[in-house]
């Protein structure tokens, strides 16, 4: 009997994606059983580059990726996903190949799946740290945050956004961020003496609402910024924060929230920092997580 898999094609043809792929690219998402998101889908194809495979059967796309560039520093990749029916036949490793000449010198971080980081750590991509998925309804637990403001944010607030943001992510982001009051339900900004010193947003996704990016001098300004966010919805809330901050983990689950899958962050490429650029101590949470 003849098998109805498809054979596997050694080297099939990559091409960029276009707007007009987002329908092809959320039901890629949903053959892994991944959300639709065509909410995020946006976003990655206006403010990235999309690389695709087309399924030579016609059923929409057989493979994708994202680049999203922030100057000459760092590359992130994201959205990589192959259709159920090609797993296990070389296409991520193709695709990954051609974006990474794509990419050239420029390094590339990306946050991997337990399953997809064996191939990268082929790829020659090594672990710069973790980042922990948290979930749930938020319950506030009543603490005093004093000397912290924290209120909607204004178009008056982009510039200094972006300054903070260009700071502590340590590339510019621009291109990124001013799409965010499109992108983002809610975005609240906080300042102490007159000094903007974190801001965060909550964005769909799924019945959720996505907290990210979130930006904080500490944690107390962190907490006082995902609370007035949540002060905001009915939905449960997920954020994928920085592993290494604890107290803020902590404090989630103090909230309601439960602790989820976890992700490995990677980097591929030489430069003068071992981990990524800017300050992960003020960095807590990313715009958007997704690889494979």
């Amino acid at each position: 009997m003849p098998s109805s898999l498809p054979r596997p094609i050694a080297e099939p043809p990559v091409r960029r994606l276009t707007p007009g792929d987002l329908v092809a690219c959320a039901d890629l998402c949903e053959d892994r059983g991944w959300p639709r998101d065509e909410h995020r889908w946006r976003l990655l194809l206006a403010a990235g580059t999309g690389y695709g495979v087309d399924d030579p059967g016609g059923k929409g796309l057989m493979a994708s990726c994202v680049v999203t560039t922030y100057g000459p520093r760092l590359n992130a990749l994201g959205m990589l996903l192959v259709a159920e029916r090609y797993a296990r036949q070389g296409v991520a490793r193709h695709l990954m190949n051609r974006v990474i000449a794509e990419c050239g010198s420029i390094p590339i971080s990306l946050y991997a799946t337990a399953a997809g980081q064996p191939l990268y750590e082929q790829l020659g991509f090594s672990v710069v740290g973790r980042s922990q998925r948290i979930t749930g309804f938020f319950r506030p637990t009543g603490e005093s945050l004093d000397g912290v403001t924290v209120r909607p944010a204004t178009a008056e607030d982009l510039h200094a956004m972006v300054r903070l943001d260009s700071d502590v992510f340590g590339a510019d982001r621009t291109h990124l961020l001013a799409r965010l009051p499109a992108y983002a339900d809610h975005i609240r900004v906080a300042r102490a003496e007159g000094e903007l010193i974190g801001y965060a947003a909550a964005w769909p996704s799924e019945r959720t609402h996505v907290v990210g990016p979130l930006i904080a001098r500490d944690t107390a300004t962190a907490q006082a910024l995902v609370a007035s966010l949540a002060e905001a919805t009915d939905l449960p809330l997920r954020a994928d924060i920085d592993a290494r901050h604890t107290e803020v983990l902590d404090w989630f689950e103090k909230c309601g929230l439960r602790l989820g899958s976890a992700t490995t962050v990677m980097k591929l490429g030489t430069s003068d920092l071992p981990g990524l650029p800017g300050d992960w101590t003020r960095r807590y949470a990313p715009l958007t997580v997704a690889t494979g």
